[in-house]
């Protein structure tokens, strides 16, 4: 099968727009369906414990699918966590199941918050 020049820009835009829109893109060999494109999804947890580790987040979205990282942000510094992480996980489908049922739930004393993360726009830097 070859493609013409036409076909690889066509390509090529499509994949920008996911690029976009998702951090991973998983392509399986063979004929390309809307079955074997596979999009991990992002998510935000708000309102964590200050005690709450990056391992505990994870098991916490497993039971829900695959974790494909956990990350939760801390302070450059005083080293402490700000309460807030990110999950990012393999299956859409596992990861809205997780938002709508730890949404509002109690983990480690704290009602999370949890819903989809939103691509920040990038700030320039002030160079002094």
């Amino acid at each position: 099968m070859s493609f013409t020049t036409e076909d690889n820009q066509s390509i090529a835009y499509t994949m920008n727009i996911l690029r976009k829109f998702t951090r991973k893109i998983i392509l399986k060999p063979g004929k390309i369906t809307g079955k074997d494109v596979q999009v991990s999804k992002k998510i935000y947890v708000g309102n964590l414990s200050y005690n709450t580790g990056e391992e505990n987040l994870a098991d916490l979205f497993a039971q829900y699918g695959q974790v494909n990282s956990a990350k939760i942000i801390f302070d450059r510094e005083t080293n402490r966590s700000k309460g807030f992480g990110f999950i990012e996980m393999e299956e859409a489908e596992a990861a809205e199941a997780a938002i709508s049922e730890l949404n509002n739930s109690e983990f480690d004393g704290r009602n999370l918050r949890v819903n989809e993360a939103v691509e920040r726009e990038r700030r320039p830097r002030n160079n002094y």
